[in-house]
């Protein structure tokens, strides 16, 4: 395993890489973040020996069973699934980032306990780009008065925003949604709200990576392409 594990990451880096100079983005520009839904610790952390620096955890019990096994030197811990306001106090102090926020009252609870500890949780808004009811995410027209609102919440601070565009095997199609979520990125950066830096743009997984980063995603979210197909 170690060895896979050594070589897909460098083949995706070099993958990454060569994505963001076509764009004519430095080596550096794009963020690999391994998902690691389902995959076991054991696995994780041949890939973190590998140099795997950023992982995004789905599901809050699922993570805090991984937690204490991680190798956790230098690693970055983004959650990014759907989180429900009562999970929020077991993983604030475990996360660098939360990517998945999608309402005022998440918003609101991840303030409240982040502030009780002293930190101040870097956080990505949630946009739900392609209008999907089945999706959560703010919608675009939402969006500016949503990030007034949280504006002047202490205990986080807005770091950019990801989304999850409509499911598509056209590039054509994918690039649509992707180059909305840039224009909107560079729109709100453009507007500047207090304590809202749009410094992340998160879109681009496994079937769509090259596409987004063509289109200006900072970080994409590898989970099949990097571990293997999921037990």
């Amino acid at each position: 395993m170690e060895n896979y594990s050594v070589d897909r990451y460098r083949q995706l880096c070099a993958q990454v890489a060569q994505a963001a100079s076509a764009a004519g983005r430095g080596p550096g520009a794009v963020r690999l973040m391994g998902v690691t839904k389902t995959v076991p610790a054991e696995k994780v952390n041949a890939y973190i020996d590998a140099g795997l620096d950023l992982i995004g955890e789905n599901r809050v019990q699922e993570f805090l069973d991984k937690y204490p096994t991680y190798h956790k030197q230098g690693l970055e811990i983004h959650f990014i699934g759907q989180l429900q306001r009562n999970k929020v106090k077991y993983i604030v102090d475990k996360v660098h980032m939360i990517e998945s926020v999608d309402s005022l009252e998440l918003a609101r609870e991840i303030s409240k306990r982040c502030a009780a500890i002293g930190k101040k949780m870097d956080v990505l808004i949630e946009v739900n780009i392609g209008g999907e009811a089945s999706k959560g995410g703010i919608l675009p027209g939402k969006l500016t008065e949503f990030l007034t609102e949280i504006s002047s919440f202490s205990g986080l601070r807005v770091a950019g925003l990801m989304a999850i565009p409509p499911i598509s095997e056209d590039i054509a199609v994918q690039k649509h949604y992707f180059d909305e979520m840039y224009k909107l990125f560079v729109d709100i950066k453009d507007k500047k709200i207090d304590n809202v830096f749009m410094e992340t743009l998160s879109m681009g997984m496994s079937g769509d990576f090259q596409a987004a980063i063509a289109c200006g995603s900072t970080q994409v979210r590898l989970g099949r392409t990097l571990f293997g197909a999921r037990d």
